[in-house]
C-alpha cells in the first residue's frame, strides 16, 4: 500500500496484531457501535489467519493504523476495507486507540479512500453508521458523504470518487505532497 499522508501509515494487519486488535474490540467505550468479538486471542489470531486468505484472493484488506516515528511506528488503531462489489466498497471496523493524536482519524480516511480510489479503482464507498455515534455521522458527513437511507439504528452513507476529489484540497495539509 502506497502511504500519502505526513503522519499515519496503513499496513496490513498480522496475526502478531491479534493482541493489539483485541485490546481495541474489547474496549466498552470504543467498540460500543461494532459487532462484539470473543475476549480469546486464539480466536482472535485464527480470525485473522482466516482474513490473510480473503486478503490473498483480494476480497478484504485489514490495515493497522501506525504513526511514523524516525526509529518506530506506534501502533494506533485499525480500519478495513470490505464488501467489494462491482464498483463499490465498504470501509470500517475503524478504531483508534484512547490517546491517538488528532490528525490519525483524518489521515487513515484519507489513505483509506486513497487506496480504494486509486489503487483498486473503485468509484464508490457505501457504508453505514450507528445513528448515535454522532462523532463518526458528523466527520463522514464533513468529509462530503452523503446519507442515502436510514433505518432505526444506522444511517446508510455513499461517497463517490469525484466528491472525494473534490474535497482533498480541503486536506492538503495531511498529506505527504500534493497527490
Amino acid at each position: 500500500m502506497k502511504n500519502i499522508t505526513a503522519h499515519v501509515d496503513l499496513r496490513y494487519v498480522e496475526i502478531d496484531d491479534a493482541e493489539f486488535i483485541l485490546s481495541l474490540r474489547l474496549d466498552k467505550k470504543k467498540n460500543k457501535y461494532l459487532s462484539s468479538v470473543e475476549d480469546d486471542l486464539k480466536v482472535q489470531k485464527e480470525w485473522i489467519a482466516a482474513y490473510k486468505e480473503r486478503e490473498k484472493d483480494g476480497l478484504e484488506y485489514y490495515y493497522v493504523i501506525e504513526e511514523r516515528h524516525d526509529e518506530f511506528h506506534e501502533s494506533l488503531g485499525v480500519v478495513r476495507l470490505y464488501n467489494f462489489k462491482e464498483s463499490s466498497f465498504c470501509w470500517g471496523s475503524w478504531i483508534l486507540k484512547d490517546g491517538a493524536p488528532a490528525y490519525a482519524a483524518i489521515e487513515s480516511a484519507l489513505n483509506i479512500y486513497e487506496e480504494a480510489f486509486f489503487s483498486l479503482f473503485f468509484l464508490r464507498s457505501e457504508f453505514d453508521v450507528r445513528k448515535k455515534n454522532v462523532k463518526v455521522v458528523n466527520f463522514h458527513k464533513r468529509f462530503g458523504a452523503t446519507i442515502i437511507g436510514e433505518d432505526e439504528l444506522n444511517y446508510y452513507f455513499n461517497l463517490d470518487k469525484e466528491t472525494y476529489v473534490n474535497k482533498k484540497n480541503k486536506y492538503k495539509k495531511f498529506f505527504l505532497s500534493a497527490t
